[in-house]
């Protein structure tokens, strides 16, 4: 990739135009709230963003023991990346002292909200029961057969059916953003074009997508209904077409920092909720956390952290000290490295996400956590069975929904089509399979853990509404 020619610039990545007023001004002026304030309000308001407070992290919800859920984790997310966006945007703002006065107010004072927006809505689109849940989508369209499989395939293009084959959380967040879900009013939330933007971490559609000897392909940022939604976004904010005619963009600079804050909380948070449900030792914890601060001097010395550590009586709280000390330690570290990778950043040269970056000694620490976590936390015995009852549980309510679509005359398939939510239209009608196929993918999607239980349960006949 050439540098000349996909060059961004730090003036044109940020816009307050928003989706569905394009035709309209795109200065907000209010005393209180700027437009990117106005972005992380409307997310945290949403039913979509409430509904991830009922919607698996990595171990199963409810339990006795409290661990994170997609909510928990989307705030802690958003907290870290304010910090980085804090970071990194007084650093812009230093380095150009002779840009604008609408430059260096965005980068001083706007990014970290843009950056803490863009972390709030990362896990929007997920499905139940984390990433099973996907799987369970991708499989379920995989196994079709008879007149199921032969309409799939004759009725939506390749890259249509990809988007259902290759089912990508990430791509139903832009979606769930971005999409009207009938209502006469477009635009979806209306987000500004840099929140936006800082959330697609795979610039792709998805039959460009999931070619991994890139970063930008490695899975799809967005279905086929969304290519021109992000293409306008893309437009407006400078971000480069990579290759002519295939939907693939350059990331936006902002996506490493969201990412960043991601990569950062879920390796920390998820050893705490280990340590709470008795899978981990607070020893094993210790050891792994504080080798990052055996070369640090000054206020953050092994020593001082350890003393520190050691006056604490409670093991839940050394978790939480040695947990943050972690997470303070990495957002300094990533904010040097996306500085550092400046250039390359503007120029599409940056092939792996900012942690990925840090010096060798750490670096190797991280790939300890992360061995330690595939061995002893993801492959926990919960962890499994939660993953299991996800494939099941969505995997039936996709035969059930998508069968009715397929033949929606039958008289079975009506009552079933009536259990859909109105935002999610299924028209029924010849060449629409594709929107209805995604109408029945919304709803089983946007389902909080205990509400698709809830209704497999009742669509399989396991339960039965009370009779009164």
């Amino acid at each position: 990739m050439g540098p000349l020619s996909l060059s961004m610039n730090w003036q044109q990545l940020y816009s307050t135009r928003r989706t569905g007023k394009e035709n309209k001004s795109a200065t907000y002026t209010d005393a209180l709230r700027t437009s990117f304030l106005r972005d992380y309000d409307r997310i945290i308001f949403s039913s979509a963003f409430r509904r991830l407070q009922n919607k698996t992290q990595v171990f199963p919800l409810p339990g006795a023991v409290f661990v994170h859920n997609r909510l928990t984790h989307s705030l802690e997310v958003a907290s870290v990346g304010r910090s980085l966006g804090k970071a990194v945007g007084d650093a812009i703002a230093a380095k150009y002292p002779d840009a604008t006065e609408d430059f260096r107010e965005f980068y001083k004072y706007e990014l970290p909200s843009v950056i803490a927006a863009g972390c709030l809505a990362h896990d929007i689109g997920n499905p139940p029961f984390g990433h099973s849940g996907e799987d369970a989508i991708r499989t379920f369209f995989r196994e079709l057969k008879g007149e199921a499989k032969d309409r799939f395939e004759s009725e939506l293009t390749l890259n249509q059916q990809r988007d259902f084959l290759y089912f990508e959380g990430n791509a139903n967040a832009f979606r769930t953003l971005t999409h009207s879900f009938g209502e006469d009013s477009t635009g979806g939330f209306r987000l500004t074009y840099a929140t936006l933007a800082s959330i697609i971490k795979y610039p792709s559609d998805s039959l460009s997508g999931f070619n991994k000897q890139q970063l930008v392909t490695k899975k799809s940022g967005y279905f086929d209904s969304e290519v021109d939604t992000y293409r306008r976004i893309a437009e407006e904010l400078g971000i480069p077409q990579l290759e002519p005619g295939k939907h693939i963009y350059a990331r936006h600079p902002f996506v490493y920092l969201v990412e960043a804050a991601d990569d950062i909380c879920y390796r920390v948070i998820d050893f705490e909720d280990a340590h709470r449900l008795s899978i981990i030792s607070i020893d094993m914890i210790k050891n792994l956390f504080l080798a990052f601060f055996d070369e640090e001097k000054g206020y953050d010395t092994r020593d001082r952290i350890e003393a520190t550590f050691n006056k604490i009586n409670d093991d839940n709280q050394k978790v939480q000290f040695l947990r943050a000390k972690l997470i303070n330690h990495l957002i300094n570290r990533v904010s040097s490295v996306f500085m550092e990778k400046e250039d390359d950043l503007l120029n599409g040269r940056v092939g792996k996400s900012l942690i990925d970056y840090l010096p060798e000694r750490e670096l190797k620490l991280v790939k300890e956590i992360d061995d330690f976590s595939v061995a002893h936390i993801y492959n926990h015995r919960s962890v499994v069975e939660i993953e299991i009852a996800g494939y099941n549980v969505i995997g039936d309510l996709l035969r059930e929904f998508f069968n009715a679509v397929i033949t929606p005359k039958s008289a079975k398939s009506f009552k079933l089509l009536q259990l859909i939510s109105k935002q999610f239209k299924v028209s029924g009608q010849p060449g629409n399979l594709y929107q209805d196929t995604q109408s029945v993918v919304d709803f089983i999607a946007g389902m909080t853990d205990l509400y698709a239980v809830d209704m497999f349960r009742k669509v399989t006949g396991i339960s039965f509404p009370q009779i009164r």
